[in-house]
């Protein structure tokens, strides 16, 4: 629910201007009339008054009892059609004034007709700036009440009680009270209720905050066979609703092919007959940037930012659109930029509504800056609290901020002079929830071991560590002592990863007994420090390079130093799948050979990388993801011939539901070792449960 700012009586003015605009505009009218033909009998004006109400035109049936009023200001039947006539233009407020003078005084079935209209226009005020910011949903939930009233009144028509009953569901959808919304929608269906079509959009509305796309689909789809194009300029274009329940729901070729259609159809601008000059389709922008939003959720953050940006150029003003851009921007690996335009959006507003409060929350979240995003949370819940969207927001934070387990498994098989020729690897990390919004306690488990040709070997290691955040940047310290009988010694480790810009970044990990020695080290006893360093230039999701150094100092005496630098881009993007190629370059030196475990003096790689990914299936939070990657490439080791290598990986990642991934692949690596080419196939499966 959108909630801006504004001063306390400025619904009631607007309600006020609408009702003096219908009126005066009646009265134009009218004056014009008499002015056109003279003085007409008063049962003629009535009965064409009422043909014209019959009609669907009311404001011309309005300036006809405006014209028997001037001449015959006691006409009972011109008082009462001026009455009904206000009422249903939305007037609702001065039709009960007046229905309060009139003499004799309205039937009670005619007072219900009143009040029913009363409270449905009520619905309609409610929708625009509420008359108290700090109560949002205060005119809402009037409405709700007074429909309520009406609906559960036994003496009430039967016609004005189901009248009341489908303004209600909408007036809850309205209000973000979606359970109770379809909750009457179940009702009204049990009776055998037809719902209108404005009232079908209402409950499909209500069925995506629920997170039921396939019965909004059916809802949308149904309204839209009842009240096709073309829509009303002020009316929701059910399309919109029913294109973004489409993606929900994975299909997605049809959603965008619908929104892209409708976007391109809708009119930029809207002419009126008789009126010189066009104001801007509100239709057109919804259109526009839903259609964007729906890109950008199918992996096309590229040309989803270049709209936004044109279409922020041509109306700089236009907040909605700024807080799209940010947050296109965070999609797109920029956080800093996202703020920076979100800073620029907020000298655009009277005060945060809840929407630009969870925009924060999100930026926040991806800078590390957790105290903000609780605090922008928190806001938002203040002014919003039954908005679906909102509590989305919440129940990720919830999950993000609580109990993290990561678990993955790789069993490998083949003749790896590192591996031997059947190997197997387990790690299970257990976070603490947040601590102050900075930390995180962590419990550690690592268990390796291998068939070596001298014999089995293990890594067994268990501990504890601390995690850090600050905005920008996350650290780590732990300390893993050893449970296997090889190498008694604890691995004391410790890292960083700092974001230093939205293009820079720099990670550093070392430990006093890494996992990086080779397993073959490890069955004579010999471990070794290592450190790694890594500078990453990500231009955005497009292009990026990356260079790595490294340097473990075996504790046999031995100092390996390594580098591995990568660059990769984009081939192609498409809706849910994309392309990426690039190069790697690396190389090796050891300070000591003849050592038994596998360290050439000098060594060197290049190849060919490609990885493919896409989505196999989707239904709202619930994704299956396939991921290919492969390498081909030369491997050069010094007083050995030089050979071909190559490797391949397919893996799928099932998301169950928000907060539980599990994943599984094969891989497939085949490379000279000392001359002589020796291949390995791992078979790897994961867990993560948080967020």
């Amino acid at each position: 629910m959108k909630i801006a700012a504004a001063p306390a009586t400025r619904a009631v003015m607007l309600r006020r201007a609408t009702l003096a605009v219908v009126v005066t505009l009646a009265l134009c009218t009218a004056s014009e009339a008499v002015t056109a033909q003279g003085a007409p009998d008063r049962t003629a004006l009535l009965t064409q008054a009422r043909a014209e109400r019959s009609a669907g035109h009311r404001v011309e049936a309005l300036a006809h009892c405006q014209e028997v009023l001037a001449r015959w200001p006691n006409d009972r039947n011109a008082q009462v059609l001026t009455i009904q006539l206000l009422s249903e233009l939305g007037g609702a407020a001065r039709a009960e004034e007046l229905a309060a003078k009139l003499s004799p005084p309205f039937s009670p079935a005619e007072r219900e007709q009143l009040q029913t209209d009363y409270a449905s226009h009520e619905v309609r005020w409610a929708k625009g700036i509420p008359a108290d910011a700090t109560h949002p949903y205060a005119d809402g939930d009037k409405a709700v009440a007074d429909i309520e009233r009406i609906a559960d009144d036994s003496a009430a028509p039967t016609d004005v009680r189901r009248r009341a009953q489908l303004d209600l569901l909408v007036a809850l959808d309205q209000g973000d009270r979606a359970r109770e919304a379809l909750a009457e929608y179940t009702q009204l269906k049990q009776e055998g209720v037809q719902l209108p079509a404005y009232v079908e959009n209402a409950a499909a509305d209500a069925m995506m905050q629920e997170h039921r796309p396939r019965e909004a689909i059916a809802l949308y789809e149904d309204s839209i066979r009842q009240d096709p194009d073309p829509y009303l300029p002020g009316d929701v274009d059910p399309r919109v609703g029913l294109a973004s329940a489409y993606f929900d729901a994975g299909r997605t070729r049809e959603s965008l092919a619908m929104i892209d259609k409708l976007a391109a159809d809708e009119p930029r601008w809207l002419h009126s007959p008789g009126v010189r000059g066009a104001k801007q389709d509100a239709r057109k922008l919804d259109a526009d940037s839903t259609d964007i939003q729906l890109h950008e959720d199918a992996g096309e953050l590229q040309s989803a930012y270049e709209r936004l940006t044109a279409m922020c150029a041509e109306a700089p003003g236009n907040a909605d659109l700024r807080r799209q851009l940010a947050m296109t921007e965070l999609a797109r690996g920029w956080p800093r930029r996202a703020v920076d335009t979100l800073k620029i959006t907020a000298t655009l507003e009277d005060e945060h509504d809840a929407s630009a409060n969870l925009d924060d929350a999100e930026v926040r979240r991806a800078a590390y800056d957790y105290a903000g995003t609780q605090a922008a949370l928190d806001q938002a819940q203040q002014q919003a609290d039954r908005s679906g969207r909102v509590e989305d927001a919440l129940a990720a934070w919830d999950r993000q901020r609580g109990w993290q387990l990561d678990l993955t498994h790789d069993n490998g098989w083949g003749n790896s002079p590192d591996y031997g020729d059947r190997d197997q690897e387990t790690l299970a990390t257990l976070a603490s929830p947040l601590i102050d919004n900075h930390w995180r306690v962590l419990a550690l488990a690592r268990a390796s071991s291998a068939a070596l040709p001298e014999g089995h070997v293990a890594r067994d290691r268990g501990g504890l560590g601390l995690q850090g955040f600050v905005p920008h940047l996350s650290f780590y310290v732990q300390a893993l002592p050893s449970a296997d009988h090889y190498v008694r010694r604890t691995d004391f480790e410790a890292g960083f990863n700092w974001a230093i810009s939205d293009r820079w970044s720099w990670s550093s990990d070392w430990a006093s007994a890494g996992a990086d020695i080779p397993l073959r080290a490890q069955y004579y006893g010999i471990t070794g420090k290592t450190f790694s360093t890594a500078a990453q230039w990500r231009a955005s999701e497009l292009t990026s390079a990356r260079l790595a150094l490294y340097r473990d100092r075996f504790t046999d005496g031995n100092v390996r130093k390594g580098w591995l630098g990568d660059f990769v881009q984009r081939l192609h993007t498409g809706p849910n799948l994309s392309l990426d190629g690039g190069v790697e370059i690396g190389g090796s030196t050891n300070s000591e050979t003849n050592r038994p475990y596998f360290n050439p003096a000098r060594d060197r790689s290049y190849a060919i990388t490609g990885v493919m990914q896409n989505v196999l299936n989707q239904y709202d939070d619930r994704i299956w993801n396939q991921r290919f990657e492969f390498a081909v490439g030369r491997y050069e080791e010094r007083n050995f011939a030089s050979g071909w290598m190559a490797s391949a990986r397919y893996g799928q990642v099932f998301q169950a539901h928000a907060g539980l991934r599990f994943g599984w692949g094969v891989s497939w690596h085949w490379q000279p070792y000392d001359g002589r080419h020796e291949s390995r196939v791992v078979l790897d499966v994961s867990m993560h449960w948080g967020e």
